[in-house]
Parts: structure tokens; C-alpha cells; sequence
């Protein structure tokens, strides 16, 4: 792509996408440090994707609301919470998330095989999902964020984000369920 296009893409947006950030972030620092991230994904995506990027500004401010999202919050590693079947067990998401996130640290190469194809079997069944409804299971149980935080952030009521996480997670389940089976020779 020609420099001057991509010169005249930052002039457009680069001023409303500073100010978006300005109003989300406690200083400018912070909102800097995050345009110059969103402007990075965005010239590597157009650079490297084979089809274009077809609502530029959408794009650009999604990125940046995820951006957002996900500045300051300490990253860390947790299981999956549990979301209970009418037994009250889900021996899928916990089975999966102990694979998933091998806490004892002893690997051998077929819990390594597991692992690799589990999260790509999750990858594909994530994928499949409506983008708000992938964005909030990702969001909460990838990332780690808070549903309040992430509610007040996108403005989107706390109970349309539930609900969307519902639906994913009955989707997830049932997904994965054959893989489960599978490993676990259950029929």
C-alpha cells in the first residue's frame, strides 16, 4: 500500500480516534501509548490481509475499545469458571480448563498433543460464535476482565453481556462435548 494513503487514513482518523481514547483513559500518556497500538494492528492488517479492511472506522475503533479494555488490567492466568449443567457438574469446562492450563507444570508430549488440539478445537468453536457473543466470552474468560468493567467501558448493560455469554458458553459445550467424549472415551 502506498505511503500516501496510508498518510492521508491517519489524518482522517487519527484525531477522533485520540479523542475517543482521551475520554476513556485517566491520562494522555495512556491514550498514546493505546493509538499508536490501534495505528500498529492497523497498518500490520492492512499490510498482511489478502482481502481489505471494508468500514475502516469501524475497525479502527473496536481496536481501540478493545484496546481500552484491556489496558491496565494485570494480566493473569485463570481456570475457566465453571458453568454448572442441570446436575450441577460441567466436567467438560473443567476437564478442558485443567488441561488447558496444566497447573502442575509436567507436560509430556501427548498432554502437549491434548492441549494443542483442545485449544484449537476451541478456536474453531469460538469462531463459529456471532462477534458479540465471541468478544465476551473472550473478554471475561481469556483476558480475565470483569463484566462490570467491561459493561461500563462499552456501555452496554450488564445483562445484555451476560446473556450473550450464556449463549456462548451453551455453545461451547455443546460443541466440545464430541471432542470430550472423545478424549474421555465416554459415549
Amino acid at each position: 500500500m502506498e505511503e500516501s494513503y496510508k498518510d492521508k487514513l491517519i489524518a482522517k482518523y487519527q484525531p477522533q480516534l485520540k479523542s475517543f481514547i482521551l475520554k476513556r483513559v485517566n491520562n494522555k500518556e495512556d491514550a498514546e501509548d493505546i493509538l499508536q497500538d490501534v495505528l500498529y494492528q492497523f497498518f500490520k492488517t492492512i499490510n498482511q490481509a489478502s482481502s481489505p479492511i471494508e468500514q475502516i472506522s469501524v475497525w479502527l475503533f473496536r481496536v481501540a475499545r478493545n484496546d481500552i479494555i484491556n489496558h491496565g488490567i494485570k494480566h493473569r492466568e485463570e481456570e475457566l469458571p465453571s458453568i454448572q449443567d442441570e446436575d450441577g457438574t460441567d466436567e467438560i469446562l473443567e476437564d478442558f480448563s485443567d488441561t488447558l492450563f496444566n497447573e502442575d507444570g509436567a507436560s509430556s508430549p501427548e498432554d502437549e498433543y491434548l492441549r494443542s488440539l483442545i485449544w484449537s478445537e476451541l478456536d474453531h468453536a469460538l469462531s463459529e460464535l456471532p462477534p458479540e457473543q465471541r468478544e465476551i466470552y473472550e473478554l471475561t474468560e481469556v483476558e480475565g476482565i470483569p463484566m462490570k468493567e467491561i459493561a461500563q467501558t462499552i456501555k452496554v448493560p450488564i445483562n445484555t453481556l451476560l446473556s450473550r455469554k450464556h449463549y456462548a458458553v451453551l455453545h461451547l459445550r455443546k460443541r466440545l462435548k464430541n471432542l470430550y467424549d472423545e478424549i474421555t472415551g465416554y459415549p
